[in-house]
């Protein structure tokens, strides 16, 4: 009985710490300038064709970015803005829009 309710006891104690760390939002990327140029410093897109990244899941930003950095994704533009970045940079910026609110859709 005593195993049991330690057990439950610790996992009790931990919930407030793991909740924190889960609600502590992303840190500004300092390299966020050319991003928020086309797609918005919040990831929501005012250009025609430009995709908005609000709201997009982390592992999908992050490989896309690094695919855009290393020439796997063919697209010029993307690669320029891109440029060296390291991959804590490119984490940083994933974490960033992936933590953005996405607009709301709008109904017709």
């Amino acid at each position: 009985m005593r195993i049991p309710l330690t057990a439950i006891l610790c996992l009790i104690a931990a919930i407030p710490g793991v909740a924190r760390s889960q609600a502590t939002p992303p840190v500004r990327p300092s390299r966020l300038g050319l991003c928020a140029a086309c797609h918005g410093a919040t990831g929501h897109a005012s250009m025609p064709g430009v995709p908005n990244l609000a709201g997009q899941k982390l592992d999908y930003l992050r490989q896309a970015l690094k695919q855009y950095r290393d020439g796997r994704r063919a697209v010029p533009v993307m690669r320029a803005a891109i440029g060296p970045l390291s991959d804590a940079e490119l984490d940083a910026l994933a974490r960033w829009y992936s933590a953005q609110a996405p607009q709301p859709r709008a109904h017709p």
